[in-house]
């Protein structure tokens, strides 16, 4: 960015304090990784090591590297950085030790076997010679610790957990009982296959996870980042709620080159927390809205999160699929946030902030607008006919070269060489994640452990769908407590996404159903990372800000539902329902962010003013007519027997009179209560 633009938090008092930024970096680590910082020769040479990968990814993005090289040579650089960058234990930290470059050695070798093996190796999957098993052994132990070294215990914990299942089968109680695996077929599986480390995960890291993130750390070391922030800051100018609205803007423009939500909780908080405070944000509430946005870049075109790239491989579609599938509840889940925006501004009393700038937003976009170019160029590419690999490649060419319209964002060699390097660096912690979990899905592949599961899940639920899933969602929910979100997607997209489709469910609502709650785990307690990142900006509690970020996102999160329960709520999706039009896309998205609106006010007990106990309950009412219809029917089919007309038209005309109720009847003033 300019020198001369002075961005719109330089000009606000510093309140966000070094011990505060220090802790949320701490748990932007927790997700991405706590990596060594090294300096001098190790440093120059992990550098080139990255910067390698990073070239070898955009030269197989622009010609063909046949698949087996692609995933094996993927896997070993990710092994290779990951053992150098990323420490045994805290106390050996900035630093590598020689017991770093053993498995580092041990993990190239391995590769190199399997690929002097060529064909005779995949060919013996079934029946592996001894140096096969012990190799083997060798390799899954290594992607076990890179995993650990990367994303912590738990992910390497549960992939042992499916082994020891996969072993012990013939010993478990029924209905899990199954024949078992010794170690030589289990290896064969993991190892030589491609339903195991090399399998579809894998193929995804390899391909579009990390072309995205190389993409990614182009925009934003060109300068995207800071101007996408400034702008939002200056556009949203004016009003009460305009520093809420910043946030919201700001994070939907973040998702694209960030991808992260913690990442993008701290990007924001830092620049937006002074502007919260000044409007009269409590502490809690404010890092509950960063929070709530950072969430929104996991969800937000053209990127998404790692877990969407898989969508589109499990689903066997193209990933411009996914891209229109997730726009109609990526608007929903923004459109939550600004109702819960402009209903804290009524409810609190927000000062208007203003945003001081030195030069126009129009002279802002002019110079610097340019930086949009290549989000759109994403679209453009994959609608005209590219592969995503090739799309991303072209976009990300695109970025480089537009750096050059102004001198301080030009990706000059040393930019450029930073770049490079945190492309292949930032992708590491999802890419051992997704080997890992390839263990998972080779597991569940060779044991039938999906269909076993799906029958339980159905049995428990009665057959019933809504109690199917609710019962998906908690699972979902509870699993992500514990991993990352692409984790969590992959374990419940191969255990939990049958019960759905054994139901009726299409194929691709069960799995985007699946997505958004594994994303909800990112302001779920105790491994809520963006609440206890945010909280740490504003000095709140933790929990309590979780709290709070929950309220936020709360209302968006019943709209998974509807594509799973409504019949039209596939329309969500751009999906045409049976016998459907697009009239009914429009009106399931236009009933469900009228519902939204509702659930909103009685989230925040406000509307055109404070509601009473009544009213907030008719507001709830109202919101679950509309965004949730299903449950309702079923209440009342269940209490009544008879069927039940659909009750959208009931919830608009509820809605519609409370609103008319609190323009025209004031409260009393005995019954009126002081702002908070």
């Amino acid at each position: 960015m300019a020198e001369n633009i002075k961005p719109a938090s330089e000009a606000e008092p510093q309140i966000v304090s070094v011990e505060g930024l220090r802790k949320a970096a701490e748990y932007v680590q927790r997700e991405e990784g706590a990596a060594n910082r090294l300096s001098g020769w190790a440093g120059t040479i992990v550098t080139a090591i990255a910067v390698a990968m990073t070239l070898f990814h955009l030269y197989a993005a622009y010609d063909i590297v046949p698949t087996q090289e692609m995933r094996y040579i993927h896997v070993a650089f990710v092994l290779l950085l990951s053992f150098l960058l990323f420490p045994l234990a805290d106390r050996f930290r900035n630093r590598i030790q020689w017991f770093d470059i053993i498995p580092a050695v041990f993990g190239i070798f391995v590769i190199c076997y399997a690929l002097s093996e060529g064909d005779d190796f995949t060919d013996r999957a079934a029946v592996p010679q001894k140096w096969d098993v012990i190799l083997g052994i060798i390799f899954i132990l290594l992607v076990l610790e890179a995993a650990r070294r990367t994303t912590g215990w738990v992910m390497p914990f549960v992939a042992v957990l499916f082994i020891a299942y996969a072993y012990y089968g013939p010993y478990l109680p029924p209905p899990w009982t199954h024949r078992g695996y010794d170690f030589a077929r289990l290896v064969g599986h993991l190892f030589i296959t491609f339903e195991g480390i090399f399998g579809v995960p894998v193929d995804v890291s390899a391909t579009l996870i990390i072309m995205f993130t190389i993409y990614g750390a182009i925009l934003l070391h060109s300068g995207a980042g800071k101007f996408f922030i400034d702008f939002s800051l200056a556009a949203m100018g004016g009003k009460p709620s305009s520093a809420g609205r910043a946030v919201v803007a700001s994070s939907f423009l973040l998702g694209g080159p960030s991808g992260s939500g913690v990442a993008t909780t701290v990007m924001i908080g830092t620049v937006a927390y002074p502007m919260l405070k000044k409007a009269g944000f409590e502490k809690n509430a404010a890092g509950g809205l960063l929070a709530a946005g950072g969430l929104g870049a996991i969800i937000s075109p053209p990127v998404l999160g790692a877990a969407a790239f898989l969508i589109a491989e499990f689903l066997k579609i193209s990933y411009l699929d996914v891209i229109w599938m997730a726009t109609i509840p990526t608007c929903l889940y923004y459109l939550s946030l600004l109702f819960m925006v402009e209903l804290d501004s009524l409810r609190f009393g927000a000062n208007e902030v203003i945003f001081r700038q030195e030069v126009s937003i129009w002279e802002m976009t002019k110079r610097y607008g340019f930086h949009f170019v290549s989000l759109i160029a994403v679209i453009i590419f994959m609608v005209i006919g590219y592969s995503p690999m090739l799309a991303v490649f072209y976009s990300t060419v695109l970025a480089f070269a537009m750096s050059f319209l102004t001198r301080e964002t030009a990706l000059v060699p040393k930019k450029l060489v930073t770049a490079l390097a945190d492309g292949s660096i930032g992708a590491l912690s999802a890419a051992t994640t997704c080997a890992a979990a390839g263990i998972i899905v080779g597991i569940v592949t060779l044991t039938g452990l999906g269909l076993k599961f799906s029958s339980i899940v159905i049995d428990y639920a009665g057959g019933s769908l809504l109690l199917t899933a609710i019962y998906t969602c908690l699972i979902v929910w509870v699993i992500g407590l514990a991993v990352p979100v692409t984790a969590s997607y992959i374990i419940c997209a191969v255990i939990a996404a049958p019960a759905l489709t054994k139901l009726g469910v299409p194929d691709f609502a069960a799995h985007m159903f699946i997505f958004y709650y594994a994303v909800l785990s990112e302001v779920s307690p105790p491994t809520a990372l963006s609440p206890f990142a945010a909280a740490a900006i504003t000095g709140g509690d933790p929990y309590v800000t979780t709290m709070h970020a929950w309220k936020y996102t709360l209302p968006a999160f019943l709209v998974p539902f509807v594509f799973v329960l409504d019949p039209q709520g596939v329309g969500l999706l751009m999906k045409l329902p049976k016998d459907g039009s697009i009239y009914d896309i429009i009106w399931v998205t236009l009933k469900t962010g009228i519902g939204l609106g509702a659930l909103a006010a009685a989230a925040q007990n406000w509307a055109l003013r404070k509601n009473t106990v009544s009213e907030r309950v008719l507001w709830l009412i109202s919101g679950l007519l509309l965004v949730f219809p299903s449950l309702l029917e079923g209440l009342a089919e269940a209490i009544t027997g008879l069927d039940v007309p659909h009750p959208a038209p009931f919830g608009l005309a509820l809605g519609a009179a409370l609103l008319l109720k609190q323009k025209f009847v004031p409260l009393k003033p005995a019954v009126e209560t002081s702002r908070r």
